[in-house]
């Protein structure tokens, strides 16, 4: 049965999932969601995901999983090789911790639906760029010593994992809002070295089929 991601070509949270199918070697068909057009927000994607975001991954058997976090896990457990945990459970910890400040405290701050509802109430470009940039900072500052610590090629230990499918699809967003990454170079070098690896460039957002060059 083939499964289906719906997915928006820059957004992280897709992003980070297509490097999680990536690496398990997943197959699966790409349904593009244009979020500045609204489509996450239309009745046919909320029969899909009611909470109306992406990502969203259908098997094709009645079930469809959302929350890129959630997602990632249920790779975990359902294609156990390669492993994108490690085996302890205090590394696991960390690997989660990780990828929590991430995608629990940096992202949901710095969303589409966030930049719009700023917008909506008056908020300047540049202020709403500041806002960025903050949440950012302070979550960088508080992964810099972590990956420092624990990170060997990739932000944890010398295989990828959940930490790195959280921290490229970041780091990637920070230089799309023009913050200087320069004062976490432990972060952007496990970064910049994970998104060399194939299962990363084959999900980076210039080669997904919705990316504007390729509709070109």
């Amino acid at each position: 049965m083939t499964w289906t991601l719906h997915s928006a070509w820059r957004a992280g949270a897709p992003y980070r999932v297509r490097i999680g199918l990536q690496l398990k070697g997943a197959a699966y068909d790409y349904a593009p969601i244009d979020l500045i057009a609204g489509q996450q927000r239309e009745p046919a994607y909320r029969a899909v995901n009611p909470q109306g975001l992406t990502p969203a991954l259908d098997l094709g058997d009645g079930h469809v999983l959302a929350q890129s976090l959630a997602i990632l896990e249920f790779l975990e457990e359902t294609i156990p090789t390669p492993p994108i945990l490690p085996k302890a459970p205090l590394d696991r910890a960390m690997v989660r911790r990780m990828a929590g400040i991430i995608a629990c405290d940096i992202h949901p701050l710095n969303n589409t639906r966030v930049g719009r509802k700023l917008n909506k109430m008056g908020v300047e470009q540049a202020a709403i760029t500041d806002w960025i940039h903050g949440w950012i900072r302070d979550g960088f500052d508080a992964l810099e010593p972590l990956i420092a610590a624990h990170g060997g090629a990739f932000a944890f230990g010398d295989t990828p994992t959940i930490a790195d499918c959280c921290l490229v699809p970041q780091v990637y967003s920070a230089r799309r809002f023009e913050l200087d990454v320069s004062p976490w170079p432990a972060l952007v070098g496990a970064a910049d070295r994970a998104a060399q690896h194939p299962a990363f460039v084959a999900a980076h957002p210039d080669n997904q089929p919705d990316a504007p060059q390729a509709r070109a």
